[in-house]
C-alpha cells in the first residue's frame, strides 16, 4: 500500500523509468551500458516506491493514557526545552529522526481536539541541526487530550524535504493512529509533552509509528 501523497510522484517516476528502460536501447548498442542504465533505473523506482509506502498499522484499541510514536525513526532527543511558539514555557521534548528509508507517514500520537495548527515556511537545514525546529519549514499542531492536556507535535522538513503535508484542522476531533500527514523526503517530528510525563523510550531507540509507546500514565 502506498500513501496518497505519493500518487503523482509514483506515476511520473514509473513513466520516466519505462521511457528510460525502453529508450536506452535506441540510444546505444553497448550491452553492458544498457544493462547498467536499466538496473539503475529500476533501483531508482524501487527507492521511490519504498519511500511512499504506507503499511497498515491499525490499533487493537485506542488508549488515552498512551502516547504512541507518530512516525518511524530513531529517538534523537529527550530533553526539557523552552517552547516559544504556543506554550511559551518549558516542555519535555522527544524528537524522532527519519532517514530516507523510513516510512514517512505522520500519524496522530493521541486522541483529542485540535487546538492549534499552523504552517511555517523556512529553511532546509539538516534535520538534526539544533535550530531546525525553529528555522526550517515546519508545521505545529496542538492536540487537547483528556489525560495529558495540550500536547504539541511539530513536523520538520530536512535538507531533502521540500513539502510538508498536514491534515490537522483546528476544532476537529482526531483519533490516535489516524493519518495526520506526510513529510515528502523529510525528516523529523518533535513531540512536546508536559513536564513530569513518564517517558517510555530512550535515546537512539528505533521507534515504530503507531506501535512504540513514547509515554504513558
Amino acid at each position: 500500500m502506498f500513501h496518497k501523497e505519493g500518487a503523482k510522484i509514483i506515476m511520473l517516476s514509473l513513466l520516466v523509468a519505462v521511457a528510460i528502460i525502453i529508450g536506452i536501447e535506441y540510444i546505444t548498442t553497448i550491452p553492458w551500458l544498457i544493462k547498467v542504465v536499466q538496473l539503475a533505473t529500476l533501483v531508482f523506482l524501487v527507492i521511490v516506491l519504498q519511500f511512499f509506502r504506507n503499511p497498515n498499522r491499525s490499533l487493537d484499541s485506542i488508549e488515552d493514557h498512551l502516547i504512541l510514536a507518530p512516525v518511524d525513526g530513531k529517538v534523537v532527543v529527550i530533553e526539557e526545552v523552552y517552547e516559544p511558539e504556543y506554550f511559551k514555557d518549558k516542555r519535555l521534548m522527544v524528537s524522532i529522526f527519519m532517514s530516507p528509508i523510513n516510512v514517512h507517514v505522520t500519524r496522530y500520537a493521541l486522541n483529542g481536539i485540535v487546538k492549534y495548527s499552523k504552517y511555517h515556511p523556512g529553511k532546509y537545514l539538516v534535520a538534526w541541526h539544533p535550530k531546525a525546529s525553529e528555522e526550517n519549514e515546519r508545521t505545529t499542531v496542538v492536540i487537547d487530550n483528556p489525560i495529558y492536556g495540550e500536547v504539541m507535535y511539530r513536523q520538520i522538513a530536512g535538507a531533502l524535504a521540500k513539502r510538508i503535508v498536514n491534515y490537522a484542522k483546528v476544532g476537529h476531533r482526531v483519533n490516535q493512529g489516524d493519518d495526520a500527514g506526510f513529510i515528502k523526503f523529510g525528516s523529523r517530528v518533535d513531540l512536546y509533552l508536559p513536564l513530569g510525563t513518564n517517558i517510555n523510550v530512550v535515546l537512539n531507540q528505533k521507534a515504530k509509528g503507531n506501535k512504540t509507546v513514547i509515554a504513558n500514565k
